[in-house]
């Protein structure tokens, strides 16, 4: 700007020739009298640098266009669902047969204002990134909490398969049991198979290692023959794909209206369950739902113990009766299985795998485990 005024006050001012003056400073004839043109005609305004940048970009996406992607990006957001641009490409992909790439839908959000940078982030290539070869080979679960309109607050008990990120299980609850992620983990297991492994953390509803004994949870998993993991204290990165699939689901319970009972949430909850794994297209499976990609290899499976039928899979809530037994009914006989009178009036889960069964009281004690006998009616007290 200095040198542009220098140069036009050489000409309008002192009356110099535009040659002699371009000479003299080394720039062009036509340059110093384009900047005279402009000062004549704007005043000095006119002679500032102006933006070298194209008045009209050829290949640049039409209006109409832009407004479908921003239209399909609010219906997404208000309904709670992922809105990145790989979601919205998806979604213009069923009724285009040519949609614009990624990359553009991304510059026309960050146009139309709905990206802001982060340069806070943390860089992926410092992430160590770890991912099951195979469907039901390592099953990621963890409990998170949620509240009703009321201010009440509940649980939510999440089972995700780690290698196609499908949602096995999502069970809402008032405060979670031992009993209750075992409940999940038999009930997840009959919809989609048992896994080969379990990786959770350090919660005592999963874990009693460090009260130094075994949780109901620890003593299922070793009779079906699965196998074990824990995460380190305070590290939540290690169940990193169950933590963020809380983060999705209460984005979208957050678009919600509140639910007024368990059950009204319940309902949500698997709303969004149907949605992620069979339409939502996940980034990690290179766009594949969840469900296609679980469906898409064969399923690892647990080890197997000549001790354990998990053909047959069932979970009973019941309560001892006065004459300290529960009774069970196997292949259309019932059986009765003693634990004391001490216990009458106990209420307990009874969970059977097969023949095998196993009674544990509602804080997770293991009372009686047993094999069934179904030549007796009555299986009388034994040791554990």
């Amino acid at each position: 700007m200095e040198l542009a005024r220098y140069l036009v006050d050489a000409v309008v001012v002192e009356r110099r020739s535009c040659r002699e003056v371009a000479r003299a400073h080394g720039v062009s004839k036509s340059w110093v009298a384009a900047l005279v043109a402009r000062f004549r005609s704007g005043g000095y305004d006119a002679i500032a640098p102006r933006s070298k940048a194209a008045t009209r970009v050829a290949n640049r996406s039409s209006a109409e266009l832009e407004d479908r992607v921003v239209r399909i990006r609010k219906e997404l957001t208000e309904q709670g669902f992922d809105a990145g641009a790989h979601t919205i490409h998806y979604h213009l992909s069923l009724t285009e047969p040519s949609p614009p790439s990624t990359s553009t839908i991304w510059r026309i959000l960050k146009r139309r204002g709905f990206v802001t940078p982060q340069p806070h982030k943390r860089p992926k290539s410092s992430f160590i990134r770890f991912e099951a070869s195979l469907p039901n080979e390592m099953w990621q679960s963890d409990v998170t909490s949620w509240e009703l309109r009321d201010r009440t607050k509940v649980e939510i008990v999440n089972f995700l398969d780690d290698f196609s990120r499908v949602c096995v299980a999502s069970k809402v609850v008032a405060v979670t049991t031992s009993p209750d992620v075992v409940a999940t983990l038999y009930e997840a297991g009959g919809a989609w198979g048992l896994p080969a492994s379990l990786l959770t953390d350090n919660g005592a509803v999963y874990t009693a290692t460090y009260r130094h004994g075994f949780s109901a949870m620890e003593s299922e998993l070793f009779h079906l023959g699965i196998a074990y993991k824990h995460s380190r204290p305070y590290h939540p990165e290690t169940c990193g794909k169950v933590e963020r699939f809380h983060q999705t689901l209460k984005k979208f319970l957050s678009r919600q209206r509140p639910a007024t009972t368990i059950a009204e949430l319940q309902a949500q909850v698997d709303r969004f369950v149907a949605y992620y794994n069979e339409i939502r297209p996940h980034r990690a499976k290179n766009r594949m739902t969840p469900r296609a990609a679980f469906e898409s290899r064969d399923k690892a499976r647990p080890q197997e113990r000549s001790h354990t039928d998990s053909k047959e899979l069932r979970v009973r809530h019941d309560r001892i009766d006065r004459h300290g037994k529960v009774t069970i009914r196997y292949k259309s006989r019932l059986h009765h299985i003693g634990l004391g009178r001490a216990l009458k009036g106990t209420r307990v889960v009874l969970l059977v795998a097969g023949r095998d069964i196993r009674v544990v009281s509602e804080d997770g004690l293991l009372l009686r485990q047993l094999r069934l006998d179904p030549t007796r009616a009555y299986q009388p007290q034994g040791s554990l």
